[in-house]
């Protein structure tokens, strides 16, 4: 609660109690004040600042809160926005409302655990958080030349289908969010059809600690490819059905045709990526530019447009998918050629799981327990090492950056040779993405903040983290 001492006057004084002549400190109105300085109370809080200064100035300014309790803020995402009449003149984003500490927590645990805790940030992108840190992970190591052939093609693989699932769920909930409840219904149904391979593959359908330090958790089950091959024909024909919904609607063009206008000099001073920075005709993509996981030998397209605004972040994102789809295809063909091991041959570093299926469900398979248990002392000591202590990681610092459905994500890993992350700090795409929330606002409607802000994709867990 705000007290005499918090009042702040337009000459500067302040606090400290009047000497002989001076302004009465204690007085918080104009007509208290002899010299007639406008005084200025603060109440606490923003939104006390923002009421007490437009009540101060005598002007007619409304101030709202849009969120965090509403639909299109997804429950976690507060806007502070200053209204004229139905004009958007100032727009802040207020965060936190989703902080889980799983940066800290990582610190908590050692190298393989913090998958766990990486892949629930950005929820709809898991395979990509899990991505960025092993590959911290393994450059640390010294063992990125050792990662098996198979599985680098299976990491791609995993990735696109999450880039699909990320941006099928940013264009369903954005129409949803316009009204268009048919956007959000084929959305989601043409999303179950990854999630159901995610399932078959790692056990889970979101949140998979599936990739791991030296390569992923366990090979693909059996049939998994025919599946994929299957799945993809769906997926075709599901986005071109979206196509019809979206592509030339006259409400959603009408709804989304320059609005949240973000030009290529206002990405590069925000640091704004993927389809939003993509939108302005930049053709910038880390695959391509920076190539990890053997991209540079994959044959797709970095898609870009040059209207800026909202409807041309939502054709990327169509035309991005179609891409991932010619990724999973040809990756498909590799596995069918590419035999061998899914992890890194040094059983020091390598998870010690041999994953199967059985009458139990999913666990260690018979064989790998009679041999660690009864045959070899050596696995059975590496196993006991491995899941109770974790391997060391040499002392030093790496970050690798890799292109996610919002854009640069990268994990920046610092280790003192101990067998937890000393430091793990990401760079989350949607975090620095919200930053341009003001810009894609201020000068429009109410109504089409709800299209700026569908149109950026932020995802609350990875900007609280």
């Amino acid at each position: 609660m705000a007290t005499h001492e918090d009042t702040i006057y337009e000459d500067g004084s302040a606090d400290a109690a009047a000497a002989d002549g001076a302004p009465d400190p204690y007085a918080t109105t104009e007509a208290d004040r002899e010299d007639g300085a406008r005084v200025f109370n603060a109440t606490g809080g923003d939104w006390g600042d923002l009421v007490d200064e437009a009540t101060a100035l005598h002007e007619e300014r409304i101030v709202v809160n849009m969120g965090p309790q509403h639909p299109s803020t997804h429950g976690v995402l507060r806007l502070i926005l200053e209204l004229d009449g139905e004009t958007v003149t100032e727009a802040r984003a207020g965060i936190g409302y989703l902080h889980t500490g799983i940066e800290k927590n990582m610190e908590y645990r050692n190298w393989v655990q913090g998958v766990t805790f990486c892949t629930r940030m950005d929820y709809l992108t898991p395979m990509f958080q899990e991505t960025t840190y092993c590959l911290g992970i393994e450059r640390l190591l010294g063992i990125e030349d050792q990662i098996p052939e198979r599985a680098s093609i299976i990491r791609v693989l995993m990735m696109e289908l999450t880039r699909i699932n990320s941006h099928l769920v940013c264009l369903g909930t954005g129409g949803m969010e316009l009204g268009a409840t048919t956007v959000m219904t084929v959305g989601f149904r043409e999303r179950e059809r990854i999630l159901r391979i995610f399932e078959a593959v790692t056990g889970l359908r979101m949140n998979n600690a599936y990739i791991r330090p030296g390569g992923v958790a366990q090979d693909l089950p059996h049939g998994c490819l025919d599946q994929i091959n299957g799945t993809v024909g769906e997926l075709r024909q599901g986005l071109h059905e979206l196509e019809l919904l979206l592509n030339e609607n006259p409400i959603l063009k009408g709804r989304t045709k320059n609005v949240g206008y973000l030009d290529l000099a206002g990405c590069m001073a925000l640091g704004i990526t993927g389809p939003i920075l993509r939108s302005t005709g930049l053709p910038h993509d880390l695959r391509k530019s920076q190539p990890y996981c053997g991209y540079e030998t994959y044959d797709f397209e970095v898609i870009t447009r040059t209207g800026a605004d909202a409807y041309d972040r939502i054709r990327i994102r169509l035309d991005e998918m179609y891409e991932s789809l010619k990724i999973v295809e040809q990756c498909v063909e590799r596995l069918k050629k590419v035999t061998g091991p899914v992890m890194v041959e040094d059983k020091k570093i390598a998870w010690p799981a041999q994953l199967s299926v059985g009458s139990d469900g999913q666990g260690n398979s018979l064989d790998h327990i009679r041999e660690i248990m009864g045959t070899s002392m050596e696995s059975l000591i590496h196993h006991f090492k491995l899941v109770t202590e974790g391997f060391r990681v040499p002392a030093g610092q790496a970050y690798v950056p890799i292109e996610s459905p919002k854009g640069e994500l990268g994990c920046h890993i610092v280790s003192d040779g101990g067998t937890r992350p000393y430091r793990a700090h990401f760079r989350d795409p949607s975090f620095n993405n919200l930053q341009a929330v003001a810009a894609l606002s201020e000068g429009g409607q109410v109504a089409d903040v709800i299209v700026a802000v569908a149109s950026i994709d932020p995802v609350m867990g990875g900007v609280d983290r």
